[in-house]
Parts: C-alpha cells; structure tokens; sequence
C-alpha cells in the first residue's frame, strides 16, 4: 500500500492593494472602476486647515500619481463647507525662515503636484471655500453647491501677499481682472457667479454636489486610460508655466511681509 502524497499548502492570499496612501488628514477611497475620492477632514469632522494637512496632502498626491490604478481623482470635503477654518498657531512661526520655508515648500508641492497629476480631476466643493479653495478652483471640472462662497480668509486676516498660488488659479478660473478686483477689496464669489465666469460647472444642492461629481468621474474612468491621462496633461498645459513661476517670485513677498511687522498670525490665531 502506497503512502498518499501530501498536498502542498495553499498559498496565502495576496494583500488587496490599498486604494491609496495613507494620510491621517484625508479619508480615501476607490471604486472598482478606478475613482479615487479623496475627502479632508479635521476628527472627522469639517476641515480645518492644519499643519497636518498642509503637510500630507503633498505627500498623498505624488502616491496617487504614480498609482496608475487611479484613474480619476474625486476632491471633496467633509460636512457643510470645503475648508473655512485655519489653525494659524499650529503652522507654527512664519516669521523664522526654516518655517516659512517648509510652508514654501509644502505650497508649491501641493499646487505642482495637482496640476501634474496624469488623470482627470473633479471637484465636489460643500459649502465654504475661503481657506485654500484654490485647490478645488485648480480641478478640470468643479461641481459646488448653493451655499458655496469662495473668498480668501487668511491671507487679509494675516496681513500678508496671496502669493501661494490662490492669485493664479482665480486668474485661470475667473479672469485677471476679477481677481485683481477681489484681492484688493477683499472679495468673494458666489457658486452661482463662478458658474457665469465657467469657473464652476455645476451648482446643485448640498446632498446632490458629491454624486454628480462623482457620475462624469466614472463616465471619464471607463474611457481609456492613454485618452483620459493625455486629455489631463493637454488641459492643464496652460497654467503649468505661469504657476511654476508666479509661485517662486509669489511666495517670496508673501514671505516678506511675514517677516515685517505688518504681520498678523499671532493675532488672528
């Protein structure tokens, strides 16, 4: 009587590929499909803009970019507003150099890295869009609902040059003269407005903005990824020059007057 031959062990499952980096800041998720959806969030509650996230969203974009599994990146938010609170104590002294420079570094990285991002980007703005709204304003197509406003808080309240990049995209998205009217006067835009100057595509009602963003999001992933990738990069060609630049001579103001006594974190924090 012959011994039975032993079976060979099965081999261990492979572990699922994570959808996305992780970033304590942002809550991420990935349809079969190849949506990314990428929500900020502070305690999972609205965002507030931290060091946290200032730091990790650089970070996650460059990981998304090379993740070719992401065919198309949903930005959103949590709650009622896309991001109108500053934690300006928490990013730490903007008048010593070594700390402007890591908020330098960290600024120009967020805004090169969404504009080189090789998948389409949509936005899905909640509410209030008065810290960093640029990063929405930047998407290839932005959907916002009605109780959108778009304005810039820190910048005036700090006492400092919007040099970061939020001139260039208002810029793109609304045109030269609007944004030099409204950074002087410290103006804001309407959903509504951003619709007329096509800075915003769609204005819905708060509980229909994320679906609708989320329906040309799939339509684009199913297309092919060579069409969708290229159609990004040729879309966002123009812009990518002028940000280069006007973010390297923008910050350096910016920085400038941080350091002077026309400055006024400590207050507003």
């Amino acid at each position: 009587m012959s011994a039975a031959v032993p079976s060979a062990p099965a081999a261990p499952a492979a572990p699922a590929a994570p959808a996305a980096p992780a970033a304590p800041a942002y809550f991420m998720s990935r349809s079969d499909s190849g949506v990314l959806t990428v929500r900020s969030h502070t305690d999972g509650g609205p965002a507030t803009f931290t060091r946290r996230l200032h730091n990790d969203l650089p970070r996650a974009l460059f990981e998304i970019g090379e993740d070719r599994d992401n065919r198309v990146l949903v930005l959103t938010c949590t709650g009622d507003r896309f991001m109108a609170d500053i934690d300006g104590a928490g990013l730490g002294d903007l008048t010593k150099p070594d700390q402007w420079d890591r908020t330098v570094s960290e600024g120009r990285r967020v805004m090169q890295r969404l504009l080189d991002l090789e998948t389409p980007v949509v936005a899905a703005v909640h509410g209030p869009a008065s810290v960093h709204g640029e990063y929405a304003l930047l998407a290839d197509i932005v959907a916002a609902s009605d109780t959108t406003v778009f304005s810039d808080f820190p910048h005036p309240t700090f006492g400092i040059v919007p040099g970061d990049g939020i001139r260039i995209a208002r810029e793109e998205a609304i045109g030269a003269g609007r944004t030099r009217h409204l950074t002087l006067t410290q103006g804001s835009f309407t959903a509504e407005q951003g619709e007329r100057w096509s800075a915003v595509a769609e204005v819905l009602p708060l509980d229909q903005v994320l679906p609708r963003a989320q329906a040309p999001a799939e339509q684009l992933a199913a297309e092919p990824q060579s069409l969708t990738r290229y159609l990004a990069v040729t879309l966002r060609r123009r812009i990518c020059r002028p940000k280069a630049e006007g973010t390297r001579l923008g910050m350096a103001p910016e920085g400038l007057i941080a350091a002077g006594p026309a400055y006024r974190g400590g207050e507003a924090a």
